[in-house]
């Protein structure tokens, strides 16, 4: 008797160029543009990306021009993704969908990167935590009468990947008619958690990617790329946001490092004694290229470039090597975790070095502590005025004062609370850290200059 094959997923559908929001394919080239190239511009010109640029990558706040924010880390992030892509598809060559390239593939993975971090909050992963710890309160509990149990986890589990979702299909350019309207393989790969937060209750999963109101979209994009689902509401991962990851981790990873030495909490030749198992074969000629180098800064740069390069070639092999269960559903942790042990550890001792040295420094901790109070300040300032409006259909004349700066945000008659509470989380979660620390301020009481 014959095995039954296990389930599996095909890159003809898992490259659907069909855009989430309009009912036809285009594969026709535009100027020299795929529908992979047009994912990329549509997310690089779009405000919340802009944004980016003055949110949190580890140091908040900060005025040193050399350090990484949100905005930088995802460039980079897609350039790796990038190469990632592009050396897949090379590899893959005639198994990929015609009339596909490999660098088609590469603005795959690149505009997929680029949007990774797009639904980040203020501060980061801290401003994260800050939102879920506000809607936990006790105290605060009275702001959730009246919705689902589904729809109060969505608010006490917070998630920036979620958030990221409801950006690019909702948010963002064609406000609630399918946003940026991307390709269905682009939003696929940039789905790294493909279920709702009832898995993260369950125990079954510490993150997710789709809130309930988004729940119909995902749906949707599963079936088109024909994702296989694993239980209900819940579908295994599209190959592709396996290098998403990896091209997270290779940046967050070595870029930590690069800032810590920047601000003073790590020493250059910390860095090079970890990265140096990883560049034994090409070790003399790194030594040759670093010596030319006159200062910390740019004997970094020589360092992280090997170090990647060494870094990507691994990945893109052992993506490949697991090629089977990827499209079968079955591949267990992250594609690092089959690389070769130099790689791995590279990845790993980067990791906990920046926890042990870097992520407990004064000043960040301090910041990081006062962001609970800023978006504590936000959050029940602007959630008051959205359910008073929605459940009252008035205003006070403060609240009236709040919901006009919400703008496109605020409660329109006809709203559930549900549906007022995720808008006015569109707004805040959008929020740069300098601008959510200004409003909080004024909240607070206007104070003159001090001389006047």
């Amino acid at each position: 008797m014959s095995a039954i094959p296990s389930p599996r997923m095909n890159w003809q559908r898992l490259l659907s160029p069909l855009r989430y929001g309009e009912t036809q394919a285009r594969l026709a080239l535009d100027l020299g543009r795929t529908p992979f190239h047009k994912d990329y511009d549509r997310i690089i010109f779009s405000s919340a990306f802009r944004r980016l640029n003055r949110k949190t990558q580890v140091h908040p706040l900060t005025e040193n021009d050399h350090l990484h924010s949100r905005l930088t880390h995802s460039l980079e992030v897609g350039c790796v993704g990038r190469s990632l892509g592009s050396m897949v598809g090379e590899a893959m060559g005639k198994r990929l969908p015609q009339p596909l390239q490999p660098s088609d593939l590469g603005a795959l993975l690149q505009a997929a990167c680029l949007a990774h971090d797009i639904g980040n909050p203020p501060y980061g992963h801290c401003g994260e935590d800050a939102i879920r710890h506000w809607f936990r309160e006790p105290s605060h509990q009275h702001l959730l009468e009246g919705l689902s149990d589904a729809e109060k986890l969505d608010l006490m589990t917070f998630e920036g990947n979620a958030q990221g979702l409801r950006l690019v299909t909702q948010v963002e350019y064609n406000r609630f008619k399918g946003g940026m309207r991307l390709t269905c393989a682009t939003l696929g790969t940039f789905l790294k958690y493909p279920w709702t937060a009832n898995e993260v209750a369950a125990g079954r999963a510490s993150k997710f990617g789709c809130y309930q109101s988004e729940l119909p979209i995902l749906q949707e994009i599963a079936t088109t790329l024909g994702l296989l689902q694993t239980a209900e509401n819940r579908w295994c991962r599209h190959p592709l946001v396996y290098l998403v990851e990896a091209a997270d981790d290779i940046c967050y990873g070595l870029i930590d490092l690069e800032d810590g030495v920047e601000v003073g909490l790590l020493r250059y030749q910390e860095v090079e004694d970890l990265l140096s198992p990883l560049l034994q074969e090409q070790w003399e000629q790194v030594k040759e290229d670093i010596a030319n180098e006159d200062g910390d800064r740019r004997k970094l740069q020589v360092l992280r470039g090997y170090a990647m390069e060494v870094m990507v070639q691994a990945v893109s092999a052992n993506f490949l090597r697991h090629e089977d269960a990827l499209l079968e559903g079955r591949l267990q942790g992250c594609i690092i975790d089959y690389c070769p042990a130099p790689v791995r550890n590279a990845i790993g001792n980067a990791k906990q070095l920046a926890r042990e040295r870097i992520f407990r420094d004064g000043r960040k901790l301090t910041i990081e502590i006062g962001a609970y109070s800023t978006l504590g300040t936000l959050l029940e300032a602007f959630l008051t005025a959205a359910r008073e409006c929605t459940l009252e259909n008035q205003s006070t004349f403060r609240n009236s004062r709040l919901l006009e700066l919400m703008g496109g945000s605020a409660p329109q008659p006809g709203w559930t609370l549900y549906q007022s509470y995720m808008r006015t989380l569109d707004y805040i979660s959008g929020m740069t850290d300098t601008y959510a620390a200004s409003l909080a301020k004024q909240f607070a009481g206007y104070r003159p200059p001090s001389g006047l």
